[in-house]
Formats: structure tokens, C-alpha cells, sequence
């Protein structure tokens, strides 16, 4: 704690806690029955019942205040003692060395002993052990059974402020730990959507590209004939707006392509063989199950279901411990559904954030499911293991 913090440890707002209210009226009940149940005047007895009952509501109203200046409450409570002994005899209430426990307590979770308030604080602990060595009563095993009780007093003090310290500390690692994993999250989407787009460059660019070949060569095919001469003015047309629009995208998009993405079409569902084979090469089976007709998908479907695969075989060859993985692809009427589910040991140990393939683990999945208006579930397999469920709507259109 700072060495320039001074006696309060309470916030600028404070009121007293429950707990100190609780003990303020502990106290102050108890003090008054030790005052008017002891009230005599043979030894051991209160002759002033009334003084004694003051004093145990002083102190009460001391313990109001333990947290926000415990030391001169201490200091007070000190003074307090000594009046009420010298106004009533050598009787010492007990009331009065609750309180001096509690404020001792008190005084030890509030400050380090290294700082400036802390030795002061310490000080009044001594001072408060000095004052309960007056009563004339008091022997050597009474001493040491006074400084025992103040003393574990003063060291459950310090193990609260250290306990409560540490707390402090983890709950605000786990707050900026937090804040890290949402960063990290958010910089793997943006990550995830550039390879995406670099992705989807790649195969729009190609397919707009053979539309305009395709284009330039059905214009030549109409030859030099007069009579096609709107009809080549109009096919001339499509292959400028081509041209023009292989052009945007490569302004757009082009800076994004990886380099080992250049050259080479993007993969689609059919080269799925091809990956299931080299799946198997590093000893897990799969079982590829195809429901319903197969039927061409757009590209950017095919790629994003291909990823979603890829990326599920790769999270199941790291981190599933399973032998087998069970791949059906069912085209639907109106979607493609992937689910791939495989016999390990379940969702506790979660896919890793970062793949081998590439790819964001189930962000990357998500956000390639979410970009053709499908979905994705993940989680437990009914009959044990781990399962991922995409669906992409198969009219689902190029970004």
C-alpha cells in the first residue's frame, strides 16, 4: 500500500458496513448487561453501572468508525479505559477489550506495517498492550495471555489485507486477461474475413475472367458480318464491364491475396477426396458419407464448406484423441448441410484459436458459415465425442 495514505482507508462515500454496525451493537448490548448484571459493590462487582454502560456505547460508537480511522479510534477507545478506571476502580470491562481486539484487527488489515500509518498504527497497538498491563490485578501469565489475544488479532489482520490484496490482483489480471481474449478474438475475425476476401478474390476474379474470354470469343465468332454488328457493339460491351470489374477487384482486394495464394484455383468440394486421403495418412479414419444428389454450388459455398472441413479434421487430428471421424455431406433442397463428428474424448479441451491450416479454429468456421446466411453448432456428440453441424443455404450469393 502507498506510504502517503493516510487514516482512511475508507472511500470518500463511506457509511458504515453492516458488519460494523452489527459489532457496534454487540458490543454496546454487551456492555450493558456486564454493567447492570455485575452491579454490587464486593469484588468483581460494578459500583458505577452507569458510567460502565456509557462507556461500552462510546465504544460501539467507536467500532461505527474502525474503518475509516481506526487508529484514532484505538487511541480513543485507549482513552476511554482509562477514565472509566480511574472514575470506577480497578474492575476492567470486557466489553472493552472486545473492541481492543477488533480495532487491533482492524488497524493490521488496513495498512502495511512498511508504511508510515502502518508503524503508527503499530504503535497504538502497543500503546493499547501498555494499557492493559495497569489494572493492579495483573500478573505475568495474565500479560502473556493479553498479548497472545492481541497478538493473533493483529496477525489475522495482516492475512486478511494480504488475502484481500491477492484478490485484488487476480480479479484484475482476470479483467485484463479478458480484455486481451476479446482483442485476440476480434483480431482473429478481422483476420479470418482478409483471408476470406483473399479467398473470394481469387475465385470471382477467375470466374469473371472466363466469362469475358468466353465473351470475346463468341464476338469473334460473329465475324465481320453486317447485320451482327449490334450484337458484337453489345458483346464488346460485357467484355469492357469485365475487364473493368477484374480491374476493381484486384484495386479492392488484390493487396490482401497471400502470396501462396497466387496462381492456382481455390479448392472446392471437389478435391474433398484429396483431403480426406491425406487425412488418413496420418491415421485417422474417415468415414465420408455423401446424402442426397449432388449438384454445383457456387463457388464461395464450395470453398467456405471445403475450409469448414478442413479445418474440423484439423481440430480433430490435434486435440480429439479419436480414432475415427464420421464426414456427412447431405445436399439438401434448399441448403448444404456438413457435420463432422468424430469418437474422442469431447468439447473439454477446445479446439485450439489457431490452426494448422490456417484458419481460426471455430471463429474462422463461424464467420464463413455466417457469410453465405447459414450457420454453424458445435459441442458434444450424442453419443460421445465432438461434433460440428454447418448449414449453407444453397442460394447463397457471392459477396
Amino acid at each position: 500500500m502507498s506510504t502517503a495514505r493516510a487514516d482512511r482507508p475508507a472511500a470518500p462515500g463511506w457509511r458504515p458496513s453492516r458488519l460494523d454496525l452489527l459489532l457496534a451493537l454487540a458490543v454496546a448490548a454487551a456492555g450493558l448487561v456486564e454493567s447492570y448484571g455485575r452491579h454490587g459493590r464486593g469484588p468483581g462487582q460494578i459500583a458505577l453501572p452507569a458510567l460502565f454502560a456509557a462507556g461500552a456505547l462510546a465504544a460501539g460508537a467507536l467500532l461505527l468508525v474502525r474503518r475509516r480511522l481506526p487508529i484514532t479510534a484505538l487511541l480513543a477507545l485507549i482513552g476511554v479505559g482509562v477514565a472509566v478506571l480511574l472514575a470506577g476502580g480497578s474492575y476492567y470491562a470486557a466489553w472493552h477489550l472486545y473492541s481492543m481486539l477488533i480495532l487491533v484487527h482492524t488497524i493490521a488489515s488496513a495498512y502495511d506495517l512498511r508504511s508510515r500509518h502502518g508503524r503508527a498504527g503499530l504503535a497504538a497497538v502497543l500503546a493499547a498492550y501498555a494499557f492493559l498491563q495497569t489494572p493492579q490485578d495483573t500478573d505475568v501469565a495474565e500479560m502473556l495471555i493479553t498479548g497472545i489475544f492481541l497478538g493473533v488479532a493483529y496477525g489475522s489482520g495482516i492475512l486478511l489485507r494480504r488475502q484481500t490484496e491477492q484478490t485484488t490482483r487476480l480479479a484484475a489480471l482476470t479483467a485484463r486477461l479478458e480484455v486481451e481474449r476479446e482483442e485476440r478474438a476480434r483480431r482473429a475475425v478481422a483476420e479470418e474475413r482478409a483471408r476470406i476476401a483473399r479467398e473470394l478474390h481469387d475465385v470471382i476474379s477467375h470466374n469473371v475472367s472466363v466469362m469475358t474470354l468466353h465473351t470475346g470469343g463468341v464476338r469473334l465468332m460473329l465475324g465481320d458480318d453486317p447485320a451482327r454488328r449490334r450484337e458484337r457493339e453489345l458483346l464488346q460491351g460485357v467484355e469492357q464491364v469485365g475487364r473493368e470489374a477484374v480491374g476493381e477487384l484486384a484495386l479492392m482486394l488484390g493487396m490482401l491475396r497471400e502470396v501462396e495464394a497466387a496462381g492456382g484455383p481455390q479448392p472446392g468440394l471437389d478435391r474433398l477426396g484429396e483431403l480426406v486421403a491425406q487425412v488418413e495418412e496420418s491415421g485417422l479414419a474417415v468415414r465420408l458419407v455423401v446424402e442426397g444428389p449432388s449438384r454445383p454450388l457456387p463457388p464461395g459455398v464450395g470453398l467456405s464448406a471445403y475450409r469448414v472441413i478442413q479445418e474440423s479434421l484439423t481440430n480433430v487430428l490435434k486435440h480429439s484423441g479419436a480414432s475415427g471421424v464420421d464426414l456427412v455431406l447431405t445436399y439438401a433442397p434448399a441448403e448444404l448441410v456438413v457435420e463432422v463428428t468424430d469418437d474422442g474424448r469431447g468439447p473439454a479441451p477446445a479446439p485450439a484459436p489457431v490452426s494448422g491450416s490456417g484458419g481460426y479454429g471455430l471463429v474462422g468456421m463461424r464467420e464463413r458459415a455466417a457469410l453465405h446466411g447459414g450457420s454453424l453448432v458445435t459441442g458434444a456428440a450424442p453419443g460421445g465425442g465432438y461434433r460440428v453441424l454447418a448449414r449453407f443455404p444453397s442460394g447463397a450469393t457471392e459477396s
